[in-house]
């Protein structure tokens, strides 16, 4: 490929706080990054860190890549020794990877406050270390660090750094926006004005910017466009601080917006899968609102964007979501009109556009409900029975009718808190009493329904409430106040979320677990 993607995600992107990869884990996203199609994928610091090490030694057996090459990262040689003496350099090799990355000061201030050197030494240590990387058949990229705060500094040392490292047989020198302060416009500059000073063209430069002012995808994508070639980023944007350049939205913007080919064909309409299964080994909810990829990148809420894309997806989409392999969403809330509701039940498989009078119905109690504190934003499955119900002028088959509840809560003297519920219900035109307890209320109840149904609905085995949300909603105040309940129910297939309203919590939860189980049973 023309355009070198580098994705830092093992090494930068396990700086974020929270992140802790293990080696499985490690091997296990270095699969995604390829599959994604990046070129390059840095997988640690070996020597210097045991769990790299182990990972670059089973790397060679356990991973079979298509797209990528694995890069070892480390530093250049201490000062004041030689290269081929320096264990870390020789980790570096032992790695056994084609492509090494060093990081090297590029900041005078930094390498006579913080390696204690001179700036000559600090040079000698660059020309050395890529010298005897490139002598042992490794390509050699060579991380400057705090670039571009260097260069503003002290222009000619920074520059000094670039010129030298490629004299030396650096395949690529990266300008690091390390503090992450940069803007786009300063990187521009800063890039024309190297190219310029060095004699170095922008092809053989490669850029790396953190996103502490929130510019990271837009100043990597402001390099790329003044002829930089090498750019590197993390999924999702991980990393220390407020992080890194998203690999997901910087990859879509050079080769959507600009049309760029950075990615191998077919590979970008991965991206949301890959986004999400690489969050996921992470142990980090998923970012919904993370451009390009995120769950809510594509979704809309008002009335106006509905009407508009019910004549043309693209008249509120910049993209068409299904590149990035995402999907439009229309949220039904109190700003729904007909267009939303029309487009969001045909969404769930449910064509209203042939029953005006059901239309105007649904739209009309959505917004009362809406009103009154219930929420269907997220609440799928309970929108749909609500829907059908409409459409079957509210005669909505039900898999069982409530006789009555009772849920008590005792708290013993010796500290032990017991939850009981008692159920009668009808079902199939037989009266069924069940009791049971549970950790709460809400659980004790979802056992005694259970007990209640099962002889009848066996499949009930096999739902699990799998999220539970509290939501005390704005304008209420203290014990009193109205509480919306949001239930996730799975069946080891599928996953659907309901809702319930009331100002006792019990109630609202018992009317989001009667839809969870009215909805897992219709299907």
């Amino acid at each position: 490929m023309e355009y070198q993607v580098f994705d830092t995600t093992l090494r930068d992107g396990g700086q974020r706080e929270g992140i802790s990869y293990s080696v499985a884990d490690k091997l296990a996203v270095a699969k995604l990054l390829d599959e994604f199609g990046v070129g390059f994928i840095e997988g640690g610091w070996p020597g210097a860190m045991p769990k790299d090490t182990e990972f670059f030694a089973r790397a060679r057996t356990e991973l079979d890549l298509k797209n990528a090459v694995l890069v070892a990262f480390g530093a250049t040689r201490k000062a004041n020794t030689e290269a081929q003496k320096d264990p870390q350099v020789q980790a570096l090799l032992d790695a056994e990877t084609p492509v090494v990355c060093v990081v090297a000061k590029s900041d005078i201030r930094h390498v006579e406050r913080a390696l204690r050197t001179t700036g000559d030494e600090n040079l000698a240590m660059v020309r050395d270390t890529v010298q005897h990387l490139v002598a042992n058949g490794r390509r050699a990229f060579v991380d400057c660090e705090h670039f571009f705060d260097g260069f503003r500094h002290d222009p000619a040392y920074t520059a000094s750094v670039v010129k030298t490292a490629i004299d030396a047989g650096a395949e690529r020198v990266v300008m690091c926006d390390t503090n992450g302060g940069m803007l786009p416009s300063m990187i521009t500059k800063a890039i024309n004005e190297v190219v310029e000073r060095t004699g170095v063209p922008a092809d053989q430069l490669g850029i790396h910017c953190q996103n502490d002012t929130s510019c990271a995808v837009a100043n990597t994508v402001a390099a790329v466009e003044a002829g930089v070639k090498h750019f590197q980023c993390t999924a999702n944007g991980y990393g220390e601080r407020p992080g890194n350049a998203d690999l997901f939205a910087t990859v879509s913007n050079l080769q959507l917006k600009l049309g760029l080919p950075v990615l191998p064909e077919g590979c970008l309409e991965k991206a949301t899968r890959v986004s999400t299964a690489l969050a996921e080994i992470a142990n980090i909810a998923p970012d919904t609102h993370q451009a390009y990829v995120g769950a809510a990148a594509f979704a809309h809420k008002a009335g106006l964007h509905a009407s508009a894309i019910k004549v043309d997806p693209l008249l509120y989409n910049h993209v068409d979501p299904s590149v990035v392999g995402n999907d439009m969403r229309i949220l039904v809330t109190e700003m729904a009109g007909r267009a939303s509701i029309e487009l969001k039940s045909r969404e769930l498989g449910i064509d209203l556009a042939g029953h005006p009078d059901t239309l105007s119905s649904v739209t009309q109690r959505v917004k009362d409900l809406e009103a009154g504190g219930w929420s269907f934003e997220a609440a799928d499955a309970s929108f749909e029975l609500l829907v059908r119900d409409e459409l079957l002028g509210g005669k909505l088959a039900r898999p069982f009718s409530l006789e009555s509840y009772r849920v008590q809560v005792e708290h013993r003297e010796d500290g032990v808190v017991v939850s009981e519920a008692t159920v009668r219900v009808r079902v199939r035109g037989e009266r069924v009493i069940a009791t049971a307890e549970g950790n709460g209320p809400v659980n004790a109840l979802d056992e005694a329904l259970r007990a209640a149904l099962t002889q009848h609905y066996p499949q009930l085995k096999n739902f699990e409430l799998t999220d539970f949300k509290v939501r005390i909603l704005e304008g209420s105040h203290g014990t009193n106040a109205i509480t919306r309940v949001l239930l996730e129910t799975g069946d080891g297939d599928r996953d659907w979320t309901t809702v319930g309203v009331h100002e006792n919590i019990v109630e609202a939860s018992w009317v989001a677990l009667v839809d969870a189980l009215t909805y897992g049973l219709a299907e």
